[in-house]
């Protein structure tokens, strides 16, 4: 269990997010806004009907993936920035695929859309992880790069063939690819959950799995630690390498997958990022690379992210403060080093009250 929890103790990420929470109040305490009420109305806007229920589980699904594709390359190394890239790609092979291929069986069709995304986004996120291995350019650099063409290619592949006449989007995603089932919509009391939800759900396991409970995950992780030592033991670092990227991006893809083939039910043309692939690296951040710590992550951010517009809508808020509250959290917990720092006397204290009892 403590694996899954990154081995990290869960009290740093609780103070920090509780640090955030109070800066937040004191920002909207010097705009003029109270925090009482706009803290009451965010989880209000969250937790009133069970289609807000089911719309904060809707935003939540794709940043449990994008966070599980950031945690994937840090635990072996690397950071690997292109996860938005690698979620557009996804999502337009998931756009084409669902469209393509409408006289399948929705068995058929709907697997094939995802595994097509999943795909594209594995490929796109191992092309980084070949010019690390091969040509030692720094992952960081070609993953950046990539997201721009990921980002204009989407949009020239939906605008010269896919794109519905008089609208910004693409034609709907023939039903047989769709993610949505009447099940789910119904429970939910017409939110937009859809079977994606699941996905992710599926991809947290594996991530677990592959990474702690097989032959594979060791090497990764004994490549992400140290790669001479890694190189030196007979394990492939460069072909580890790739494998890693290559699972970072697939992760990804599938998030792009559960946008076009769920919750739009289509693509749109993009004038910016959606900036899903980004807020995986704070939903990493705040999970502590852990499987369970990355839904748990994904689950306040995600709640945040949709509870905020009840602060703006009941009190308010300005977006420009609920996003300053969003980010002093994602602040405090990175700084958690300096909550180590600070509570290290007092353990120092106990344990020597410990001692000499």
């Amino acid at each position: 269990m403590n694996k899954i929890f990154a081995k990290q103790s869960i009290v740093v990420p609780i103070v920090s997010i509780f640090l955030g929470l109070m800066f937040g109040a004191i920002v909207m305490l010097a705009g003029g806004y109270n925090p009482i009420t706009a803290y009451n109305a965010l989880v209000s806007e969250i937790f009133s009907s069970r289609y807000n229920i089911g719309e904060t589980i809707a935003n939540i699904t794709p940043l449990i993936l994008t966070g599980l594709a950031v945690a994937f390359a840090f635990r072996t190394g690397l950071f690997n920035i292109g996860v938005e890239g690698q979620l557009i790609v996804g999502m337009t092979a998931a756009t084409i695929v669902g469209i393509e291929f409408g006289y399948l069986p929705w068995f058929v069709h709907m697997p094939l859309s995802v595994i097509a995304a999943a795909l594209a986004g594995g490929l796109w996120g191992g092309l980084a992880g070949y010019l690390k291995a091969s040509r030692g350019v720094n992952e960081v650099i070609t993953t950046i790069m990539l997201n721009f063409i990921a980002l204009y290619l989407g949009n020239y592949l939906i605008k010269a063939f896919y794109l519905e006449p008089g609208t910004a989007r693409s034609y709907k995603i023939e039903d047989s690819a769709s993610l949505r089932t009447d099940w789910m919509t119904n429970l939910f009391d017409g939110a937009r959950v859809d079977l994606g939800l699941i996905i992710a759900l599926i991809a947290v396991i594996a991530f677990y799995i592959i990474l702690w409970k097989t032959k594979q995950g060791f090497e990764l992780r004994a490549v992400g630690l140290n790669h001479h030592a890694a190189k030196n033991a007979g394990i492939n670092v460069n072909s580890n390498v790739v494998k890693a990227m290559f699972i970072s991006g697939m992760l990804a893809g599938l998030a792009g997958a559960t946008r076009s083939l769920g919750l739009f039910d289509a693509q749109t043309i993009a004038a910016a990022y959606t900036g899903l692939g980004f807020d995986g690296i704070a939903v990493a951040l705040l999970g502590g690379n852990g499987a369970i710590g990355i839904v748990l992550a994904a689950t306040l951010f995600g709640s945040l992210k949709f509870g905020g517009g009840g602060m703006n809508y009941v009190e308010g808020v300005p977006n420009e403060i609920i996003n300053v509250v969003i980010a002093s959290v994602i602040f405090f917990v990175a700084a958690n080093g300096i909550f180590k720092l600070i509570i290290k006397p007092f353990k120092a204290k106990r344990k020597q009250k410990g001692a000499a009892s």
